[in-house]
């Protein structure tokens, strides 16, 4: 193949070389005219000041003597160098002796040299005597012309660059020629070999190597050609061979295709009869799905109904006088119909987390409180032999944001689960913080869990075994409620357990402090506590009481009291007490559970006496000793009683159908001080509406003639009650029953069953309260 002589490699290279060297060069030339002009400079200043040094001597006499021919004679002399143009001889009077001049030489260089060495120098040097040196006898001036001196400069100037620029030619030329002997040549050579070269034949020809240069890169290059060329042909062999078996491989596989495509059809048509099926199935399990949810808030309107009259009158009971006995009977009983409602709850919980629905609050509360009133609930869930204690860490903040009762559940179900499964021993309910996290650990003595099992009781409807079912039975919904709850808050819920020695359960929770801790108080007095030392109260009492700055020490219940003179004496030993009192005659206070507290004469025959229930609440504790110490700030003050609270002067309608309901509803706010009204429907509660003015309308949703949904909506449709708060009361708890109410005008909500409490907080946000 031919390649054009601008493109080859060696002409390149010799421009390359030729350029570098024209402009090294020309460089050097410069260089060196630039030299002989310095040169040529000094040599005339030379030349001119030895003229002058050699007439100053014979001028000086003639000046001396005023010699007019000798002075003719001098300046014509001078006029003999090429270099002069022009003398000029005075005396020191200023008398001219001799002036002679002729005419400059006229180039065509003349303009260069005029301009390098300038058009002409005048030269003017004094006369004197050797031996009279400061006396001037006169002037020599000399006019100097250029011209001469800057010819020859010119023309050697000119030999510099014609003999560079020659050497030049001729030294690229020589590396032209190597260049292509050397270089150029061989890479044609292979490149026209390479170029005839077929890597398809089955062996082909190798490239010859050229002469001198096996050793080199070409030589290397040709080498490497070669082995490419070997691999090349080889892997062509195989890719043809690799296509023989390919294309026997296509028949074979094209018969296996045939009979595959028959036994596809038949799938297709059994898969488009399965795909038929599971439509079906579908079908039915969403119609499932909406049944369970219909069957779900049927079952929470029938069961909250029964549930609200059931709570409401047991309320209203507890506020009416009562003995202790019955009270405690019917306390009990409140509190189990609030524990059918958490279950109920945790039913519709669920459902909610499978739907999608629920929703979270984000309140400061404070939540030592809360774990201390959730405890004190369950503490009558306790066995006898079980004592429940509530630990919280120093310096654990004063309230934390996040939602209360979601927090309340965790607490809850947890230690309903831990109550259950505890016969003996302790159960501690243990507040601390675990990095920026809250952590809710409860702690019991009770079976514990196999590990084979704990990966199994946070699903819905599971529990560790049958036997455990059989034995302390339960839905197995509270673990995997709070499970929920705690992924839900972005918390976590683990355990750690083994088989017969207990368990502890962590609730792990992102609950962001809202308020730090408050300072401890300072108190003084003596204290003596008289419980075992594995006890929950002696734990409970060593963290707190040195804490406030208390006096305290511990007695063995079997240890004798001598000696000891305390200013209170705390003790959870009942059989204690009549070895105790004749030993201290400080106040003493006994902790123990609520069903074991001492009857009124045993209390009066070991006076002066307290008693309180376990679990122990920190407030409860600090202003039992503030009352009974002395203290160092001034107590916290004490809210007024109820009793003397400003009452509602509300007027109140009450849309009700059920009977036990209306008694509860207006017991509760005839209690409150609020005129009440009944309406068995809504078509009543309009007439109720038009024969007089009401505060507020408390409506039920279920109920014949006209419902609660109809009578909101032609309230608000009638416009002449637009501002007219109207609360739904309703047994139905499912989250899209909120938006129900609200899209039929309705202003809040309240579920049935609701407390008193819950009841009082609703007519305070909707009513103005008015004293009496």
């Amino acid at each position: 193949m031919g390649i054009k002589f601008n493109h080859r490699l060696s002409y390149k290279q010799a421009r390359l070389t030729v350029v570098v060297g024209l402009i090294l060069g020309t460089l050097l030339s410069v260089v060196q005219i630039s030299l002989d002009y310095a040169s040529s400079r000094d040599l005339l200043k030379r030349q001119i000041a030895s003229l002058l040094e050699i007439s100053q001597n014979p001028a000086s006499r003639i000046a001396y003597n005023i010699d007019r021919e000798l002075a003719l004679e001098l300046t014509r002399g001078l006029l003999r160098s090429e270099s002069i143009i022009g003398a000029r001889l005075t005396d020191n009077e200023g008398t001219l002796l001799a002036e002679v001049e002729r005419p400059r030489i006229e180039a065509s260089y003349r303009p260069i040299t005029d301009a390098l060495f300038g058009r002409s120098l005048e030269v003017e040097t004094n006369l004197f005597l050797e031996h009279l040196p400061q006396e001037n006898l006169g002037t020599l001036s000399v006019a100097v012309d250029t011209a001469s001196l800057g010819g020859r400069f010119i023309e050697r100037a000119e030999v510099t660059l014609i003999s560079g620029f020659l050497r030049t030619t001729l030294f690229t030329a020589i590396l032209l020629v190597m260049f292509y002997f050397m270089l150029t040549k061989p890479l044609v050579t292979v490149v026209d070999h390479l170029s005839r070269a077929s890597p398809e034949v089955p062996d082909p020809k190798l490239l010859p190597c050229p002469r001198s240069h096996e050793h080199d890169e070409i030589g290397v290059l040709v080498q490497t050609v070669n082995q490419q060329l070997d691999r090349t042909a080889a892997e062509i062999r195989h890719r043809r061979a690799a296509e023989d078996r390919l294309t026997a491989y296509l028949d074979e596989l094209e018969s296996i295709v045939s009979a595959r495509t028959t036994e596809l059809e038949a799938s297709n048509q059994s898969l488009s009869q399965s795909n038929q099926e599971l439509d079906v199935a579908r079908r039915i399990a969403l119609d499932m799905a909406q049944a369970r949810s219909a069957f779900l808030a049927n079952m929470s309107h029938e069961i909250r109904t029964p549930l609200n009259g059931l709570l409401g009158m047991i309320a209203l009971t507890l506020d009416s006088p009562l003995t202790n006995e019955q009270r405690q009977q019917l306390a009990i009983a409140h509190d189990s119909g609030k524990v059918l409602v958490e279950l109920l709850n945790d039913i519709l919980d669920l459902s909610k987390f499978d739907a999608g629905q629920l929703e979270l609050e984000q309140l400061p509360f404070d939540l030592s409180v809360l774990m201390e009133d959730t405890a004190s609930l369950f503490s009558q869930n306790a066995a006898p032999e079980v004592e429940l204690t509530c630990l919280v860490q120093a310096g654990f903040p004063a309230q934390v944001i996040g939602d209360p009762m979601r927090v309340r559940q965790v607490i809850s179900n947890l230690l309903s689960n831990a109550l259950k499964f505890t016969r003996q021993g302790r159960v501690d309910v243990r507040l601390q913080m675990a990095g920026e996290n809250v952590r809710i650990e409860v702690r019991d003595t009770g079976i514990g869990i196999a590990d084979e099992a704990q990966n199994k009781i946070f699903k819905p409807f599971t529990q560790a075994g049958a036997a455990i079912s059989r034995q302390f039975g339960g839905t197995g919904l509270g673990l995997a409620l709070t499970s929920n709850l705690c992924t839900a808050m972005h918390g976590r819920l683990s355990i750690s357990s083994r088989s017969g020695l207990g368990s502890r359960f962590y609730a792990d929770l992102p609950l962001p402090i809202h308020a730090p801790a408050a300072p401890a108080p300072k108190l003084e007095g003596k204290v003596v506590v008289v419980s075992n030392a594995q006890s929950g109260l002696t734990e409970l009492l060593d963290e707190y009481l040195p804490r406030w700055g208390l006096e305290y020490r511990r007695f063995d219940i079997h240890e004798s009291l001598e000696g000891a003179q305390p200013d209170l004496l705390i003790t959870d030993c009942l059989e204690c007490l009549t070895r105790l009192r004749p030993a201290v005659s400080a106040p003493l206070l006994l902790v123990t559970a609520y069903g074991n507290f001492l009857p009124a004469e045993r209390t009066a025959s070991l006076a002066p006496m307290l008693q309180m229930a376990r679990p122990l609440a920190r407030h409860a504790l600090l202003d039992l000793m503030r009352s009974h110490l002395d203290e160092h700030i001034p107590p916290a003050p004490v809210p007024a009683p109820r009793d003397g609270a400003p009452l509602h002067q509300a007027r109140i309608l009450l849309v009700e159908d059920n009977p036990v309901n209306q008694l509860v509803a207006k017991g509760m706010l005839s209690k409150l001080g609020c005129q009440v009204e009944v309406a068995i429907n809504g078509a009543e509660g309009l007439t109720a509406l038009e024969r007089q003015p009401f505060d507020l309308v408390l409506m039920d949703c279920n109920m014949p003639v006209m419902d609660g949904y109809e009578a909101t909506r032609r309230i608000r449709e009638s416009g002449r009650w637009q501002g007219l708060p109207i609360i739904a009361l309703t047994a139905n708890a499912m989250p899209e029953e909120r938006e129900r109410c609200k899209a039929a005008g309705m202003t809040d909500y309240l579920a049935k069953p609701f407390r008193r409490e819950e009841l009082i907080g609703m007519i305070d946000h909707w009513v103005p309260r008015r004293p009496v």
